[in-house]
């Protein structure tokens, strides 16, 4: 099976590392990292250094471009960049991709599958996502820096058997895969937790500790939260009775002075991804007829401060 990883930044080095390691020289299955610059020119040198919470690895794939003619038609590809690059990204890499090809975006985002339906020519898109906190440290070096890495992928609307062997071939690697049964209930059990605190935390400029006690921004997560359940519903996806509580106590685990990875990006002044996390919410609601007012007011708000257009991201 030929594998190839497009994107290799803290998710997909960590991921693609694992698997380009469990089977480096190509005897079984043939893994490809699409990356760029100075990361690629490292990564073809030496090899790619993933520095995870165990232990620190290398891995060398059997291929390394960034040019998706270079690697041809994949059996997997596994898209695993920051989600405004996702489209122009599965544009680029449409060479990988073929009908029988699998497609599994694991980023952050709630209709990661719906754009590379549209982006791609005719194929298997899966959906999924995973629960790690990773980043490029230095050309050719990812570390990861927290989360259970476990990642959880599937069909939606679809019987999964058939994705079975990708599941097996994640577990071989060392990676704690679930070949989902109800794919978009995970999708959306992880979103409903991350777009709101992405959003309070980035509005507020507050950590997790200070915004679950803050009298203002703990009722406005559980809003938010409420406001993505109708959503979810309205698709088609039915979250646990309990799911706003379960994604507050959620947020209460993490250690206070965690931020989220938009507010850093927003702290740093870095594109951020305020539409896969916010814009998507506000955009869907109006297409389902359902109010997200304190969505859109977040978006809104930080969408002025960042004197983005409507519905626009930062360039």
């Amino acid at each position: 099976m030929k594998i190839a990883f497009v994107g290799l930044g803290g998710v997909g080095g960590y991921y693609g590392g694992k698997v380009a390691r469990a089977f480096e020289g190509g005897a079984e299955h043939q893994v490809a990292f699409m990356a760029r610059g100075e990361h690629l020119a490292a990564i073809k040198e030496k090899g790619l250094e993933v520095r995870a919470k165990d232990g620190t690895f290398f891995a060398k794939p059997f291929m390394a471009s960034d040019d998706p003619a270079k690697i041809g038609k994949a059996d997997l590809v596994v898209f695993a960049v920051k989600g405004y690059d996702l489209r122009a990204a599965a544009l680029a890499a449409a060479p990988l991709v073929g009908p029988d090809t699998a497609v599994l975006p694991l980023l952050n985002g709630a209709d990661n599958n719906e754009i590379l339906k549209e982006a791609l020519p005719p194929c298997k898109v899966l959906n999924g996502c995973v629960y790690i906190s990773a980043r490029i440290e230095a050309p050719g070096v990812v570390v990861q820096s927290g989360g259970n890495c476990k990642l959880f992928f599937g069909a939606p609307g679809a019987g999964a058997e058939e994705f079975r062997p990708l599941e097996e071939m994640f577990k071989r690697a060392g990676i704690d895969a679930t070949l989902a049964r109800n794919i978009d209930e995970e999708v959306w059990t992880k979103f409903i937790f991350l777009s709101p605190f992405a959003g309070v935390t980035s509005l507020f400029g507050k950590n997790f500790g200070e915004v679950l006690s803050g009298a203002d921004s703990r009722p406005m997560l559980e809003g938010m939260m409420k406001e993505i359940r109708t959503l979810a519903g309205l698709r088609g996806v039915s979250l646990p009775g309990d799911i706003v509580e379960q994604s507050l106590a959620k947020g209460e685990a993490f250690p206070p002075d965690t931020k989220s990875s938009m507010q850093l990006d927003c702290e740093r002044g870095k594109r951020t991804e305020i539409e896969p996390l916010l814009g998507f919410v506000v955009r869907e609601g109006e297409r389902l007829g359902a109010d997200v007012p304190l969505t859109r007011g977040v978006y809104d708000a930080l969408r002025m401060r960042m004197e983005l257009p409507c519905g626009g991201d930062e360039k």
